[in-house]
């Protein structure tokens, strides 16, 4: 499928077709961009390139150019896509939970991020390079990620409030690297700090010690 719709966009123009030409072209625009994240989870900036990602995506490297003008815009578009990762993976209904409070939010926001980086290998990436690595490619991705989380919580919050005297902003901050830490460590060891995190049921105690915390400072 692929290969027929990379072959219709080198075709010449012929008359009667534009609108086949527009649907191959964003058929070819969305391999690409699979096969670019893709590429990245599994191996990171060091082995990411054009050259690379052409391969990956079964196309001819001048259509990433067109498409995309180059490898920084490939990144560009790596980033907005964060925005939608964050809207699939931590959607923006209650799923049957009723957010009373301030500390009902972050519980759900806490356990749906902790899951989706638990099935997301190219956002464990991200979080890693995050902490190991400056480079601008980096700090894109990195600063889309955090835009759309931010995004998020103020959409849901509405009304919500923090309790009095409470600095939410560094709490939450410290929850979410408690949160992004745990499922680092548990892709790389399978464990953090003493704590089993390999089983449905480690996974459990995990995800109820948050919750006791979130509940522990926001009631």
């Amino acid at each position: 499928m692929l290969d027929e719709a990379v072959k219709l966009e080198n075709l010449p123009e012929v008359g009667g077709e534009p609108e086949r030409r527009v649907r191959d072209r964003g058929a070819t625009e969305r391999a690409i961009l699979a096969a670019a994240k893709g590429l990245l989870a599994e191996e990171g900036f060091q082995n990411f390139g054009i050259n690379a990602v052409a391969r990956r995506a079964g196309c001819d490297k001048q259509l990433i150019y067109r498409y995309y003008g180059g490898l920084n815009g490939l990144v560009e578009a790596i980033g907005a896509d964060l925005g939608t990762w964050v809207r699939d993976r931590i959607p923006e209904d209650a799923g049957g939970m009723f957010l009373l409070t301030y500390g009902d939010l972050m519980e759900r926001l806490s356990l749906l991020l902790l899951e989706a980086l638990r099935n997301d290998p190219l956002m464990r990436r991200i979080l890693a390079w995050e902490i190991s690595e400056n480079t601008e490619q980096v700090r894109r991705l990195s600063e889309a990620r955090s835009k759309a989380l931010a995004l998020w919580l103020e959409r849901m919050r509405g009304s919500l409030a923090p309790p009095k005297g409470v600095d939410a902003a560094a709490v939450n901050a410290v929850i979410i690297a408690a949160i992004q830490h745990l499922v680092l460590a548990a892709a790389s060891g399978g464990q953090c700090a003493g704590l089993s995190l390999k089983t449905p049921k480690d996974w459990e105690k995990a995800a109820t010690a948050l919750k006791r915390i979130v509940r522990g400072v926001y009631g």
